[in-house]
């Protein structure tokens, strides 16, 4: 909005200039969600306490401690870092761009789903919420929709292929198949992060990194010359996400303030299905879908550990873990939850370095 509002003036005024950066913007809608979260974070807090009462339903087969120490704490805080997300983003985006708009719309839509799955597990007071085919199903057909309004603005042949990191030039032509497999991308993603969800500041740091990571992708594919240099495949147009990212990074700080240990309040599905669904979203029009596997591998273990956790009591009666995801399974062996936190966030840097070395390395 205020980019539009600025760019007619930009050449009578020196200082209207800056809104053409998108670095300036990437820095004031940072800035922004960050404002909002800390304005709006009370009063949200406080209206999920007066409508939730009891909170968030705590699983009876989870730790024993959860029972006790988070029992009352509200979920749906994913409200607030939806809020704060896409007010900064109308606000300091180019609004004619459509990679923008196409990750909005997986955001909200991701986060519309979500929203339903935790009012269902909250006026039922236990923790079955959407079925999961149907959540599956709305995940699909929102990320169907997505990919293919992606396929669409990129050009061809980027807009229908996989890039690989380090292997500068091959290009894996997906074809019609293209919009199945960007769906995929953002559904696994999608779930992937809300299954991390499962202890407080766990889930929304790997994903502020995550989202810092791609920003820097954005901005570099999304110009030319710094495309052509690093040999990446150029998008043109894509930089604007790194805006995107930037408001994502400050609504989640926003939403660490009061989701720090002990949380006062919960993201729930409503954040987790969205965050991950609008990263999912961002490789596949950063055409770095294989470095969003990389970079977010924490979310990726999480979900493994949950996937070997099930096929292999199904088929032997036994656990290869005590408790899945990961981090529950640190728990039962008497690790205290912010050591599994805080080493849980190392790793995730640990990646994220790796996942920028793939910039560079050709």
């Amino acid at each position: 909005m205020l980019f539009d509002l600025a760019r007619p003036l930009a050449d009578q005024f020196i200082l209207f200039n800056l809104f053409r950066y998108i670095t300036f913007r990437s820095g004031a809608a940072c800035l922004t969600a960050l404002l909002i979260s800390f304005v709006l974070g009370g009063p949200v807090i406080r209206w999920l306490k007066s409508v939730q009462l009891q909170g968030q339903p705590i699983r009876s087969d989870g730790p024993e401690r959860h029972l006790i120490e988070k029992k009352g704490t509200p979920t749906m805080g994913g409200v607030l870092i939806l809020l704060a997300l896409c007010l900064s983003t109308l606000l300091w985006a180019d609004l004619r761009n459509a990679y923008v708009w196409a990750v909005l719309f997986v955001t909200l839509g991701y986060g519309a789903l979500g929203f339903a799955d935790d009012f269902l597990k909250l006026s039922r007071r236990n923790v079955r919420g959407l079925p999961g085919r149907a959540k599956l199903l709305g995940q699909a057909v929102i990320g169907l929709i997505a990919a293919v309004w992606l396929a669409w603005v990129t050009r061809e042949p980027l807009g229908t292929s996989l890039t690989l990191p380090v292997f500068k030039d091959v290009l894996i032509p997906l074809g019609p198949v293209f919009p199945l497999f960007g769906m995929l991308v953002m559904l696994g993603a999608s779930n992937a992060v809300n299954l991390t969800d499962g202890l407080d500041g766990l889930a929304i740091v790997p994903t502020i990194i995550a989202a810092a990571v791609f920003a820097v992708i954005a901005y570099l594919v999304g110009n030319r010359i710094f495309a052509d240099y690093l040999q990446l495949h150029p998008v043109p147009g894509v930089g604007e996400l790194g805006v995107f990212c930037a408001a994502l990074i400050g609504a989640g700080l926003g939403f660490l303030w009061f989701n720090a240990p002990p949380a006062a309040v919960f993201m729930g599905d409503t954040g987790s299905l969205a965050l991950g669904g609008a990263l999912g979203a961002i490789a596949v029009a950063t055409k770095h879908e294989v470095v969003l596997a990389i970079v977010g591998g924490l979310f990726v273990v999480e979900t493994v550990s949950v996937i070997v956790q099930v096929f292999w009591y199904k088929r032997t009666g036994r656990r290869v873990f005590l408790m899945a995801p990961l981090h529950h399974h640190f728990e039962q062996k008497g690790w205290a939850e912010a050591t599994i936190v805080i080493r849980f966030w190392i790793i995730s840097v640990i990646l994220a370095l790796i996942g920028l070395a793939t910039l560079k390395i050709r």
